[in-house]
């Protein structure tokens, strides 16, 4: 019998699940305050490479400018940063 008859099949592939690019809040510090940021800016900025499904924000350091930030995901953590800092978060 062939080997990959012979050994047991485990897990699940989803085809359908969504990969996001992970940005940190410490990232944005680059950014002039009370701008809009966006995927294009992103990657413009070289933060997002490659082909994703979107753009998820999370919490690793800190920001002390006020920044609109739109992306796909964001993190509670990376939600309060922000908006401590005096920014806004845009989900769709």
């Amino acid at each position: 019998m062939p080997l990959q008859r012979r050994l047991p099949k485990r897990g699940f592939y989803n085809p359908f699940k969504k990969v996001y690019a992970e940005v940190n809040v410490r990232d944005l510090e680059q950014f002039d305050p009370k701008s809009v940021v966006d995927e294009e800016i992103l990657r413009q900025r070289g933060l997002v490479k490659g082909q994703w499904d979107g753009v998820k924000l999370l919490g690793t350091g800190e920001i002390s400018k006020p920044l609109t930030v739109q992306v796909d995901r964001c993190s509670a953590a990376a939600r309060q940063k922000i908006e401590a800092a005096g920014g806004k978060i845009e989900v769709p």
